[in-house]
């Protein structure tokens, strides 16, 4: 399925810009690079340098066509189109096909730069995010799509307006090869109520367990089909390992006894690798105090990083913003490019990495405004 429009260009179009573009000029970069200028032409200039197929986790947090102006000021952060002072931080103007296609282009050359092991992740609101997913099936191939994850990025809403509050948006995962891309499964922590729900025996050491079959759904004519300790598995089911593992782990006291003899396996809390994280994300709200308008939640990007890229990594941030994306990269031990059009973001991520005596030394600020 495809978007049409009348401002689309064919891909082929797009590279030849880019092409167009890149050959004005030759620029060294390096990673852990703050670049300032124009993403299209910053994304242009990293495939002739040579990053193709280099990037294994891209993070953008676009505009989302909401036809306001973010501003700045010395009182607040803030979102109002008209401001009578303070300074705009980016303006959000683009609408309709032209904003699609702006975002396209880019997504584009994104893919070119992701390493075939490579993730999207795309963070965008529901106004605007079923086109956002239309094209990035394009682009991507919906065999690539990963995940749809709904981020609670706030309190409930208390409004007089006739409709629901609005508290959620929303980030596409989409991998460059599905399968293959980078996943470390990363768990998230069971609670103490949730263990002591979850384990609820405790065994003479005091550590918390809980029982599960040793059998599972399926006949089987070898081993795990036959007798152990003279019993056979029930009808329909076998045993879920050789009947001479389970002698072993029975003699370890692993096995449980029913008073009726029927055997259980116990599973000790303290083994237990944690939940798998789900794609209703409520601990990521967005910051109450930000240091630049839309910054999203530290904790979510640090999760992203963690999940989806290793420590020899090359992170991208396109829209970079206020430098969460990098701050979590960095923190990491990851290598990152992070790129924004705007003086006042660039700004802002030199402060926020040089509060971590990094810049000047192992950071870099490239400026290509004019370019």
């Amino acid at each position: 399925m495809n978007l049409n429009y009348a401002c689309k260009k064919s891909e082929k179009e797009i590279f030849t810009l880019a092409e167009k573009l890149a050959a004005k000029g030759e620029i060294a970069f390096k990673e852990n690079a703050i670049i300032h200028g124009d993403n299209f032409y910053v994304l242009a200039m990293l495939l002739k340098c040579g990053y193709k197929g280099k990037i294994d986790l891209v993070y953008i947090d676009p505009p989302f066509s909401t036809k306001l102006d973010f501003v700045v000021s010395e009182e607040r952060v803030s979102t109002i189109s008209r401001p009578k002072d303070g300074v705009i931080a980016y303006s959000d103007k683009l609408q309709d096909e032209e904003y699609i296609e702006y975002i396209r282009e880019r997504a584009i050359l994104l893919r070119e730069l992701l390493s075939e092991k490579g993730s999207l992740y795309f963070h965008i609101d529901t106004k605007i995010g079923h086109y956002i997913k239309v094209m990035l099936d394009e682009v991507f191939g919906e065999k690539n799509f990963v995940n749809d994850i709904t981020r609670k990025k706030s309190n409930p809403k208390n409004f007089f307006r006739k409709a629901y509050g609005n508290e959620k948006d929303v980030v596409y995962f989409y991998a460059k090869r599905k399968g293959k891309h980078i996943w470390n499964d990363i768990r998230e922590k069971f609670s103490d109520e949730e263990l002591a729900e979850k384990y609820d025996k405790i065994d003479e050491r005091g550590r918390r367990y809980n029982t599960v079959p040793i059998h599972a759904p399926g006949e089987s004519r070898g081993a795990t089909g036959g007798l152990w300790k003279g019993m056979l598995p029930p009808m329909g089911r076998h045993w879920r390992t050789d009947p001479a593992e389970l002698t072993r782990l029975d003699e370890q006291g692993l096995i449980e006894w029913s008073k009726n003899g029927n055997p259980r396996l116990k599973k000790f809390a303290d083994e237990h690798c944690g939940k798998k994280i789900q794609d209703i994300w409520e601990n990521f709200k967005d910051p109450a105090y930000p240091d630049y308008p839309t910054q999203k939640n530290e904790a979510m990007l640090d999760l992203i990083v963690r999940q989806s890229s290793n420590k020899d990594s090359i992170i991208l941030d396109a829209f970079a913003g206020s430098g969460t994306t990098l701050l979590a990269a960095f923190n990491n031990d990851r290598r990152f490019i992070g790129i924004d059009k705007e003086e006042y973001a660039c700004a802002v991520m030199k402060e926020k990495l040089t509060n971590k005596e990094l810049f000047e030394k192992d950071i870099a600020y490239i400026d290509l405004k004019n370019k």
